[in-house]
């Protein structure tokens, strides 16, 4: 693995200013969490600086990447568009960057969707894109007064924020944040 720089120079060329700022403070705030609740510090800076490297790639080549790639998308993923980029993120940073460490590799692949059973990487990463330095949208403070308390408090806070706003644009919602969903309340909320 090599080291945050490095990274930090690598998708440097990927990304415009506002995302290359936005992945340094998820970075940053990944580290923050991964302090507090244990998890491996490094791992999460890079797994933060690394999530949205194929963020502003236009959509006509993120598909002719996830070809090259043999990555199938389901149907909701195909209607989906802003969960192309953690796809083929994951499919990038394995392939091209030669990265083998699995709990990064996840950590990205479901930083948009969520899971069940998610490794505390993923969930450190998860948490962090919602609370950032960069984050401003309405109900961001309650995001991070929730990552305070728990890890489990965010995710339930962060699943239900997505499912509403997906819900509430008749967007499709993807199994995999239902699955995360409905695992963190019976879990946490019992």
């Amino acid at each position: 693995m090599k080291d945050l720089e490095t990274y930090k120079s690598i998708i440097r060329p990927f990304l415009g200013e506002k995302r290359f700022y936005h992945s340094v403070c998820v970075s940053e705030a990944a580290v923050e969490l991964a302090k507090k609740y244990g998890a491996n510090e490094e791992k999460a800076a890079v797994a933060g600086i690394l999530h949205d490297i194929m963020k502003d790639t236009p959509s006509d080549e993120q598909l002719k990447m996830m070809t090259r790639y043999d990555i199938i998308l389901s149907d909701v993923e195909r209607r989906a568009p802003k969960l192309w980029h953690a796809i083929l993120g994951e499919a990038y940073l394995e392939q091209e960057l030669k990265i083998s460490d699995h709990d990064i590799l996840d950590a990205v692949r479901y930083h948009t969707t969520a899971r069940a059973n998610m490794s505390l990487l993923e969930k450190v990463l998860f948490i962090a894109d919602f609370i950032s330095a960069d984050r401003d949208y309405t109900g961001v403070e309650n995001m991070r007064r929730a990552a305070k308390v728990s890890l489990e408090e965010a995710m339930v806070e962060g699943l239900t924020f997505n499912i509403k706003d997906l819900a509430s644009g008749y967007k499709p919602i993807h199994p995999d944040t239902i699955s995360a969903y409905n695992q963190v309340v019976v879990m946490y909320k019992s």
